[in-house]
């Protein structure tokens, strides 16, 4: 065992003492409930001297400093932290025992009265103590000292990859992850608000699915014991959203968890929250407008303003965004004009780019990779890429003006697609032949091709009237509007390894 292991045991020893000791004076360690009456910051906000008051508080003790018969402490609740002082004259000897078996991590219940200190720090002064959660592991110790009137933070939890399996650390010593989450709630339900405020249902669809469909990915495969059937964690929640447009609705959406069985980096993890919609009688110069308008309406709510700094970079939200066709694009950061060429002549601009490539892929999947590659890491102030070609797109309706692209585009910003939308392909019998010509790619070796689906074909059959669609990565707006580098900065418990066991 390492020195610091030892340390930790030892701590560990002590407190779990601690654990029998408070036992043995007839307290409950693991209390049933606590009345509360203030929270921290409130009571920090509207401190008046003039006014007495007494107030109980809860929250976790974090930093302890004792002094014979009076001790100060700083208590966190969810809104703020507050300092308490805490004397034996004033609670008495069977409380003052009790708190000099507690420690940092400890979460207490606090009665007692508001006061200024001789310092200007609004506290507590204690009349009642109560004991409402032993910790036993103790939590790392964060100092924060103040100099030239900024904080300065000291023994932070800052490894990372801690930081994300032990997200409830996390949470408890570096504050500003709290804010970020709570901004990931509002940007949701901002989005959420705006989406019905234009009549727009929220709906639910399967996540377990016979026949995975929506998206280029590889699917999670799992397995139904009763039906004896695989089914697949849902990829995209496009084709069952676009069955309800055939049912009759005409505008619904959904947020909701995806699942791709994908590698994982600072953008993509396995399991990531999305939104789609679908709205009949609209194309994508519709959607267009409508991501401008619900993505300055979330920022606005949520920032505060439309200029944002990401990393270091001013980004500007103010609508209209930059329109630029993908070939418009290629050919920008290229110095190529690419629009026509086959898949020997993309090969030989992918190896002239030094951009690796695989044997079988297509003239669409090339021409990504180049995208991805070249024009990608250009595209920081936002920008619509639109007019795919028709082999990256199996479920885009073709371009009313060149049937070799589809009515489709991607929104960029900060080097990174945040959307996707088309003006919807509702032609049954050019919707089966797109998926046929998935399939032929699925069976040449491409694990992210489309499959085909006969039920949803059947649906359009039936006649689904014109529409746009819309997905639009929740994870990657957040970040963009947290200033958070990493996906794993925005999800609470990202996908990990296992721990290696010492």
């Amino acid at each position: 065992m390492n020195e610091e292991k030892k340390e930790l045991s030892q701590v560990m020893q002590d407190r779990l003492k601690k654990l029998e000791q408070i036992k043995e004076m007839g307290i409950n360690p693991f209390a049933y409930d606590f009345e509360r009456t203030d929270m921290a910051r409130d009571l920090i906000d509207s401190f008046r001297e003039e006014e007495e008051k007494t107030a109980r508080i809860a929250g976790r003790i974090l930093s302890l400093r004792r002094m014979g018969k009076a001790a100060f402490a700083h208590v966190l609740d969810e809104s703020d932290r507050i300092q308490i002082y805490v004397r034996k004259d004033k609670v008495g000897d069977e409380a003052f025992d009790l708190f000099k078996l507690i420690d940092i991590g400890d979460i207490v219940g606090i009665t007692g009265q508001v006061f200024k200190t001789r310092t200007g720090e609004i506290s507590l002064l204690a009349t009642e103590i109560t004991l409402l959660t032993k910790n036993i592991r103790p939590l790392p110790v964060v100092k924060e000292v103040e100099e030239e009137g900024e904080k300065k933070t000291f023994d932070a939890f800052m490894d990372t990859e801690q930081r994300y399996r032990q997200r409830y650390i996390d949470l408890v010593v570096n504050r500003q992850v709290r804010e970020v989450f709570v901004k990931r709630s509002q940007i949701i339900t901002a989005m959420r608000t705006y989406l019905d405020s234009k009549g727009y249902l929220e709906v639910e669809t399967p996540i377990l699915q016979p026949i995975y469909g929506g998206a280029a990915a590889r699917p999670f495969i799992t397995h139904h014991n009763a039906l004896d059937m695989p089914l697949y964690l849902r990829i995209a929640d496009e084709l069952y959203l676009k069955r309800l447009i055939v049912g009759g609705y005409e505008g619904v959406y959904e947020i909701s968890k995806d699942f791709r069985n994908e590698g994982i980096d600072r953008t993509h993890n396995p399991e990531f929250t999305m939104m789609e919609l679908y709205v009949a009688y609209k194309d994508y110069h519709f959607m267009m407008n409508l991501v401008e308008e619900m993505v300055t309406t979330i920022a606005e709510k949520v920032a505060g303003t439309l200029k944002i700094s990401y990393q270091g970079t001013e980004v500007d939200l103010t609508p209209p965004w930059r329109r630029l066709p993908l070939y418009e694009a290629l050919e920008q950061y290229t110095g190529m004009n690419l629009y026509g060429k086959d898949q020997s002549e993309l090969q030989k601009v992918a190896k002239k780019l030094h951009i690796e490539i695989e044997e079988g892929w297509g003239t669409g999947k090339i021409l990504d990779e180049i995208f991805k590659e070249k024009v990608e890491p250009n595209l920081i102030q936002p920008t619509f890429i639109c007019d795919y070609p028709v082999e990256l797109s199996p479920l885009a309706k073709r371009h009313r003006d060149d049937p070799q692209l589809v009515e489709r585009f991607e929104p960029f910003v900060v080097g990174r697609e945040i959307g996707n939308s088309f003006s919807e392909l509702n032609d049954p019998i050019d919707q089966r032949g797109r998926f046929e010509s998935q399939l032929k790619a699925f069976q040449a070796g491409d694990e992210e091709a489309h499959q085909l689906d006969d039920d949803f074909i059947r649906a359009l059959e039936y006649g689904m009237p014109p529409t746009a669609g819309l997905g639009m990565g929740i994870d990657r707006l957040v970040m963009l509007l947290t200033d958070s580098a990493s996906i794993r900065d925005v999800i609470f418990f990202p996908t990990m390894r296992p721990e290696l066991s010492s």
